[in-house]
């Protein structure tokens, strides 16, 4: 199944988010109790809003279970894998963000 589009949007109810998945809510809200990374925020009215980050879980959560045949013990392990992967990137890019911080540094202290 291609990858649906996703609307240019900030904020999406949840019929949205189950009609670009296309998945029923009931289904929607018990993914929401098996995968920690699924949490969308409430409005004041206590109804749940979805932002786009969350609209990309629930359809790669939908390509693992639907399409890729994955358990929901299986796809949490692989988003939990993935997730842990995106800390290790950031945690590269950060030392080398850091040093080259301390090499302008020492630049700047060479100058004064």
């Amino acid at each position: 199944m291609p990858t649906p589009e996703i609307p240019d949007k900030l904020f999406f109810r949840i019929g949205e988010v189950c009609e670009i998945a296309g998945i029923e809510p009931y289904v929607l809200r018990f993914w929401e109790t098996e995968f920690p990374t699924l949490v969308p925020e409430k409005s004041k009215a206590g109804h749940r809003v979805y932002k786009r980050r969350d609209v990309e879980n629930v359809l790669r959560i939908r390509d693992l279970l639907y399409e890729r045949g994955f358990t929901i013990a299986g796809a949490r392990k692989v988003l939990s894998k993935a997730r842990g992967s995106r800390r290790a990137d950031r945690d590269e890019v950060l030392i080398r963000v850091r040093k080259e911080l301390k090499d302008i540094l020492t630049l700047l202290r060479r100058k004064t």
